[in-house]
C-alpha cells in the first residue's frame, strides 16, 4: 500500500484520486509509522484531490499528524481497531451491511472480485471487506492498465455496491469515538472524500 502523498493536478485528477485512495488504504490498514508521519511534516496543506470540499478535512488531518508520534498512533489504532475479541470499532463492510462478520456481503464481494480478476494477497490476513482492501481495489480500478476492468463503469459499480452503503456509518463511529484523535481526523477526511466520489458517480448516471 502506498506511503506517498496525493499530488493534485487539474490535468491528472484521476491520478490524484488513485493516490488518495492508496494513502487512505495505507492509513486504515495500519497505524502510520515514523516515516509516514515524517512525510506529513512536509505535506502540502492544499486539497489532495480536486475539490475545495476536501481542503479543510485534509488540513486538519495534516495538523493532527504533525502532533503525534508513531507509538501514540499505534496505541490509538490498537485501542480502536485491535485487541483480543471484539474491537471498539469494526473496519469490515459485512458488520455494517448485515450485522455479522464473514456474512453474505463478503460472499457477494468475493464474487465481484473474482469477476474483476482480483484476489486477496496471501500475506494479508484481513478479509476482503476491510476498508483498506476496498480502497486498494478502487485505486486499482482507477489506475490499473487493463481498461476492460479499470474504468469508470467498474468504479461506479464497485463503489456503490461495496463502499458507499456503509462508509459513512464507519466514519461516523470513528470520528465520534472518545479514544480517536488521529483517526477521528482521518475519518472526517475519508467521509468527505466518499461524498465527493458519490457525487461524481451520480453525475455519470
Amino acid at each position: 500500500m502506498s506511503d506517498s502523498f496525493p499530488v493534485s493536478s487539474a490535468l491528472d485528477e484521476e491520478l490524484a484520486r488513485a493516490e488518495l485512495y492508496g494513502l487512505l488504504a495505507r492509513l486504515w490498514y495500519a497505524a502510520p509509522d515514523a516515516e509516514l508521519l515524517g512525510a506529513f511534516q512536509v505535506a502540502p496543506t492544499e486539497a489532495p484531490a480536486a475539490g475545495a470540499f476536501l481542503e479543510e478535512p485534509w488540513r486538519q488531518l495534516v495538523g493532527v499528524a504533525r502532533g503525534i508520534d508513531a507509538p501514540a498512533a499505534k496505541s490509538e489504532y490498537d485501542a480502536l481497531f485491535g485487541g483480543i475479541g471484539k474491537p471498539e470499532i469494526y473496519l469490515f463492510g459485512s458488520h455494517y451491511l448485515s450485522g455479522f462478520l464473514n456474512d453474505k456481503p463478503l460472499a457477494h464481494l468475493r464474487t465481484d472480485l473474482d469477476r474483476l480478476g482480483l484476489a486477496r494477497e496471501q500475506a494479508v490476513s484481513e478479509t476482503e471487506d476491510h476498508i483498506a482492501c476496498l480502497f486498494e481495489v478502487m485505486r486499482y480500478l482507477i489506475a490499473g492498465e487493463d481498461v476492460a476492468v479499470a474504468n469508470l463503469t467498474q468504479q461506479q459499480a464497485f463503489f456503490s455496491t461495496h463502499v458507499q452503503p456503509w462508509l459513512p456509518a464507519m466514519c461516523d463511529a470513528v470520528a465520534q469515538h472518545p479514544k480517536a484523535n488521529f483517526y477521528a481526523a482521518l475519518a472526517v477526511l475519508t467521509r468527505a472524500f466518499g461524498d465527493v466520489e458519490a457525487q461524481g458517480f451520480d453525475m455519470l448516471s
